[in-house]
């Protein structure tokens, strides 16, 4: 069963399809649909989410639900977003990115952004996404060989300095005026996206 609450509610998890979403957030994040199932461990309602809707749906997402004596009460919050694979002309352009992120976002499902059971915020940008954003922030210039991929829902950035074979995956925030103050999140991109995978990935604030 999931962690207990506080007023005697108990939270339990759900996956639902992108249509299911717009249902749940008409009904004010308060009630669950009834067609949905929900399941007492996380892992359970990830692999509905990528298994089931993101094929199906081209996304899938993960929520908890609170509940009371098996009943959905409290306010339901999205836990994950999964999504389908990006498209292959994405990568088309420059610069090239590793193959590692490249399989990644056209695999099956990939964490769009969401919670991981580490507790931390992580939100990844398929290419062009990532080259607005990467023109927005106008990095190019002070960090050159960078190429963005995503970030902590704040100011800090996930990026990688493809100067580096392999290219280690760096901590920058908006702020950052170049490569000096970047700190090492993982050597490659392999190694972050398994932490990413299996939820164990955590922020690392010095080298």
């Amino acid at each position: 069963m999931g962690d207990d609450l506080e007023g005697g509610l108990v939270t339990r998890w759900g996956a639902a399809g992108a249509g299911d979403l717009e249902r749940i957030e008409a009904a004010g994040w308060r009630e669950w649909p009834a067609d949905l199932s929900l399941f007492d461990d996380r892992a359970e309602a990830v692999r509905a989410a990528r298994d089931k809707f993101v094929p199906a749906e081209g996304a899938g997402h993960v929520l908890r639900v609170p509940t009371r004596d098996g009943t959905p009460a409290g306010v339901i919050v999205e836990e994950a977003d999964y999504r389908g694979p990006v498209p292959e002309g994405e990568f088309a352009g420059e610069p090239e990115l590793p193959k590692a992120w490249r399989e990644y976002l056209r695999s099956s499902s990939w964490l769009r952004r969401g919670w991981l059971p580490s507790g931390k915020y992580v939100w990844l940008y398929p290419p062009a996404e990532a080259d607005r954003l990467l023109s927005i922030w106008e990095a190019e210039g002070t960090h050159p060989g960078i190429a963005l991929i995503g970030g902590d829902g704040g100011l800090e950035n996930f990026v990688l300095d493809l100067r580096q074979d392999p290219a280690p995956v760096l901590l920058v925030s908006n702020a950052s005026q170049g490569w000096d103050d970047a700190v090492v999140q993982a050597a490659d991109v392999e190694t972050f996206l398994a932490r990413i995978d299996d939820g164990t990935f955590d922020l690392t604030w010095h080298d």
